[in-house]
C-alpha cells in the first residue's frame, strides 16, 4: 500500500498556536516596557512591574525569547507553505471548509508575524532613537 499524498506530522493550526504565542511573549517581556517608556507612562510601568515582577526576569532574556519566537515563526511559515499545496477533500462541504481553515491558519500566521515585527522594533530599533 503506497500513498504519494504527503503526511502533515504538525499541523499547521498547532504550528500557527505556537507562532502566535511566542510572538506574543515577545511584545509583553520586550516591546511593552518600550511601549510605556516612549508614551511617557514610565509611572505606568513601575506599576505593572510591581503588579507583574515576573516581567523583570522575562525582560532578561529578551533576546533568546526573541530568537525562539523568530524561530516557532519560521518553522510555522514552513509548515503554512507546505500545507497550503495540500489537497482538501474532495466532498465539497468537506473541501469548503478546509479551504476556510486554511486561510484562517494564513491569516494567524500573518497576525502572528505582525506582532513578532513590531515588537522587535519597539524592543530594539525604537529605544536607539528615545
Amino acid at each position: 500500500m503506497h500513498n504519494n499524498q504527503p503526511v502533515a506530522t504538525v499541523s499547521d493550526k498547532t504550528a500557527n498556536f505556537f507562532s502566535l504565542f511566542a510572538s506574543s511573549s515577545t511584545l509583553i517581556c520586550c516591546a511593552l516596557p518600550s511601549i510605556f517608556v516612549a508614551l511617557g507612562a514610565g509611572a505606568t510601568l513601575a506599576s505593572l512591574v510591581g503588579t507583574f515582577p515576573f516581567l523583570i526576569v522575562l525582560s532578561k532574556y529578551k533576546v533568546i525569547i526573541t530568537l525562539v519566537a523568530l524561530c516557532l515563526l519560521v518553522i510555522a511559515g514552513y509548515i503554512n507553505y507546505k500545507t497550503y499545496s495540500m489537497p482538501c477533500p474532495v466532498d465539497p462541504q468537506l473541501g469548503a471548509t478546509c479551504m476556510r481553515t486554511r486561510a484562517k491558519s494564513r491569516m494567524t500566521y500573518y497576525f502572528s508575524v505582525v506582532i513578532f515585527l513590531s515588537a522587535t522594533l519597539f524592543t530594539y530599533v525604537v529605544p536607539e532613537f528615545i
